[in-house]
Parts: structure tokens; sequence; C-alpha cells
């Protein structure tokens, strides 16, 4: 087997090719846009380059055809969250089934991090946000959400015999969007409105993306940016999201809360763009672009339409007191009126117990799992969990 390293635009089309070789069978993947696995690795788009370094490579056969493909990276905003044990990252694992090539890619993720002063690598996950690229799924084999990997089950098999061990759980929860919310959400919302005029809650407007940047920035770094992993997001960069998100997002199923004038907590969603991009392709040239807007337009006419839940979150102050029951109450109305069936809420860790019961106070069940593992180099080190969030 030769392991080459991703450098030419012919190496980096087998790259973001091979994985047709491994899902011909697979109906419920959607193959992922090539624009979004190369802006992963180009450090005109990426920031995580102006500190950080990533590599790639292809594994192919004695034939010379393609048998698999990895990527490691480190990324020093989160490799020493930990500062006793320097932590990389691999990813976009993609093997035949077959443990010897499996290992190879391992491997050679595992050398080239070590000789950069790493300790363990955690993987599959990404050379970048938490939001996309990240996991190994090993339940639910169901159409994957935009930004999410689909895998065959026998990926697990191979990472465990490699010597991964399970870091963190992350779910994907499903509820039907009409459902009724158990009455406590009506009671708090109820509570709101006759007793904390103070408070209120509203979709967003995408005529004033600077309010809406700016308001997703002080719940996102007040909500998140103490976990572990999880790093503060500069108010440059919730512009930047704002401005990526405007041409797909629908304005009615993004929602705040306030207090007085302060957002105190969001529930941010998206139409599900895989819905969209299944039809479209990989490739956003001209044509792709075109065959995207017709697809979008014919999905806000479709039935079933699904939409996909990005990200929750309350400010410290105000968690445990209702005020995200509130925000669903006026928020489920909007999203029915929308149009919308269906909702997937991604990204939901084993390691935050206060979100999954949320999740399930609002009759969402788990509907597909990911996993993300950790490999210790040094093997009699004790393996730790990823912290619960207390």
């Amino acid at each position: 087997m030769a392991l080459i390293e991703v450098v030419t635009a012919e190496q980096k089309r087998l790259f973001r090719d091979f994985p047709e070789q491994i899902y011909r069978d697979h109906p419920a993947w959607i193959r992922p846009l090539d624009e979004d696995v190369e802006a992963t690795f180009d450090p005109a788009r990426n920031h995580n380059f102006e500190q950080g370094e990533a590599i790639r490579w292809v594994l192919t056969n004695a034939a010379g055809q393609p048998i698999g493909r990895v990527a490691a990276f480190i990324n020093p905003a989160t490799a020493h969250t930990d500062p006793t044990l320097p932590t990389g990252g691999m990813g976009f694992f993609e093997c035949i089934n077959d443990q010897a090539a499996a290992d190879t890619l391992f491997t050679a993720a595992q050398a080239w991090l070590a000789a950069r002063g790493m300790q363990a690598m955690d993987g599959p996950i990404n050379f970048g946000e938490r939001d996309r690229f990240w996991g190994l799924l090993i339940a639910g084999f169901t159409e994957p959400n935009y930004g999410m990997f689909y895998h065959p089950a026998y990926y697990q098999q191979l990472f465990e015999n490699y010597g991964f061990q399970l870091y963190f759980k992350q779910y994907t929860c499903y509820r039907p969007v009409a459902e009724p919310l158990h009455a406590s959400f009506h009671k708090a919302a109820e509570r709101y409105a006759q007793e904390k005029p103070e408070f209120r809650f509203a979709h967003a407007n995408l005529r004033d993306p600077e309010k809406m940047s700016q308001d997703f920035h002080h719940v996102y770094n007040l909500a998140w940016a103490n976990h572990s992993g999880v790093v503060a997001m500069s108010l440059d960069k919730a512009r930047a999201l704002v401005r990526q998100m405007k041409p797909i997002v629908d304005e009615r199923i993004v929602w705040f809360a306030y207090h007085h004038d302060e957002p105190v907590a969001f529930f941010v969603s998206l139409p599900e763009l895989n819905q969209i991009f299944k039809h479209v392709g990989p490739r956003l040239d001209l044509w792709g672009k075109l065959k995207f807007v017709w697809e979008r337009w014919r999905y806000q006419r479709r039935q079933p339409k699904k939409m996909f839940g990005v990200i929750f979150g309350v400010v410290p102050a105000w968690q445990g007191q209702g005020v995200e029951s509130a925000m669903l109450v006026h928020a489920q109305q909007s999203f029915i009126d929308a149009g919308y069936t269906d909702i997937e809420m991604n990204w939901i860790g084993d390691f935050n117990p206060r979100m999954l019961a949320v999740t399930r106070s609002i009759g969402a069940r788990i509907y597909k799992t990911h996993a993300t593992y950790r490999k210790l180099f040094d093997e009699s080190r004790p393996f730790e969990r990823c912290p619960i969030i207390r």
C-alpha cells in the first residue's frame, strides 16, 4: 500500500471523489459539497491555519487504486485544553473494510501528530468548529443532515480495533414540529406574558443582519464559550456566519429571547440543506448554483419539509427559569406557519445532561448517534472520558 500526501489538484480531486467508491450501495448517503471539503484545507478560508496546520493523505493499493483517505490537524485553540495531554485531531476518514488499510491511515495521522508534540488524537473530527464534519456515525443510519457525515457501520470496528476509545457521543434528536409541547411549556409562556413584561420573544430579522450578529454573538459566548473544547467567538466571526447563512436562512425559524434589550437565549435553525443538495450534487459551479436556486424554490413548496436545529443556548443567569420554554412556545407556531413538518436537532453531547433533559422535555427522541473517539499514544496512561457539564 502507498500513502500519498495530497498536494496536487489531481490528488485533491481523488481525495474528494474517493467516498463515491465506499457509498455506491448506500442510498442514504449524501455527498458533501466539494467546496465545503476544500475550504477546510484552504489557508485563505480556514483561519485555523493562522497558528495550526493540517495534512491529508490518500492510500492506494498495489494497482494504484485508492482504498482510503484521512486527514490530520493541530488546532492550537483546542489542542492544549488539557495542558497535561496535548491532543491533535484526525478526520475525513474513509476506507474499505480492511483493518490493515485503516491501521495504515490511523498510524500516519498518529505519527504526524506525535512528531509535533501531541500525545493523543481525537477523531473523526474537523479542523474547525464542532458544527460540521465531526464524529463517527454509529447508530441511526439515515440521511445525514448538512455538514454531518454518514458512515458505514463497519467503521466503528476499524476505530476500536486500532485502540480508539469513546470520548463522548453526540446525538441528533427528532420530533414532529406540530407535536404538542408539554403543558409546563405553556404555563411558562403564560407566566412570562403575565408577570414578566420585560421579556419578549421574536424571530430574527434578516433586514438587520448587524443586530442578528450581535445578538447571536452575545448569547453564544455567555452560554457556550465556557464549555470544554468550545472557543469564544469574535463579533467579526459572528458577522461572517450571518453573511454565510443569509442566502439560505429562514428568519421565521431563528428565535431569540430578550430581557429588556439584552438577548438571553436563542434557538437557531435552518432549512435542512441536504434535502436540497442531494438533488444538486457536490459541485457549486455555475450550473450547480442554478440548480440550487431551482431546488430551493421547489423545497419551499414541498411536503414534508425538514428543518434542523443548529444551536440552542441560554445565558447562565437565566438558565432553569423557564425562559427557553416560553421562547419555544412562541417559536413553534412560527415553524408550523412556515410549513415545516419535521425537526432534527444536531450535536447534543452526552456530556451535557441539562441539554439532553431539555430535548426530552420537548418530546424529542434520539434519532442518530455520532461518536468522538480518543486515541492515547501512551496506552499505559489511564483513559478519561469528556467531563460532564454540571
